[in-house]
């Protein structure tokens, strides 16, 4: 199935919501340390930590070691300095969705790595960003879309 990477996340109750996710649809979840908060945190085990015993999730202690555990698989960076629209791409089940710390996405030289693996939603114009769990989503969803929701009923 499908992967999650967050990358130095900092906000629990994305994350929390983002390992529900990850639960309800039998995606992997990876850490990418350092984290922004402990995993026992109140405010992420409120929004996801009941599920914790039912996602995998696996921990890195840096982005060479999560590169290293998962060179084999394709990797789509989440950003909104992408000009391709997540759409326009045909998902693979291991594909793998890397998303950045909420207040800073993820550095240049990872998505510059990316090149056109570097995927965007469609905002207007002027805005910022949508929410980091609700990208998560909308992206988990689509590709789960492209192959028939296999797996899941």
């Amino acid at each position: 199935m499908f992967e999650v990477a967050l990358y130095e996340p900092e906000i629990p109750p994305n994350t929390g919501n983002i390992m529900r996710l990850c639960a309800n649809t039998g995606c992997v979840l990876h850490l990418i340390h350092p984290l922004g908060f402990q995993l026992d945190e109140k405010r992420l085990r409120r929004a996801g930590m009941d599920y914790r015993d039912l996602a995998v999730v696996k921990e890195h202690e840096s982005f060479a070691a999560f590169a290293q555990h998962v060179a084999n698989k394709r990797l789509f960076a989440l950003t909104t300095k992408a000009q391709r629209s997540y759409t326009e791409v045909t998902f693979e089940p291991e594909d793998i969705f890397l998303f950045g710390p909420e207040t800073r996405g993820l550095p240049e030289p990872i998505l510059a790595a990316l090149g056109e693996q570097c995927i965007r939603l469609p905002m207007l114009p002027e805005s910022r960003s949508l929410n980091l769990s609700n990208t998560a989503a909308i992206v988990v969803y689509e590709a789960l879309r492209q192959q028939q929701f296999q797996g899941l009923s």
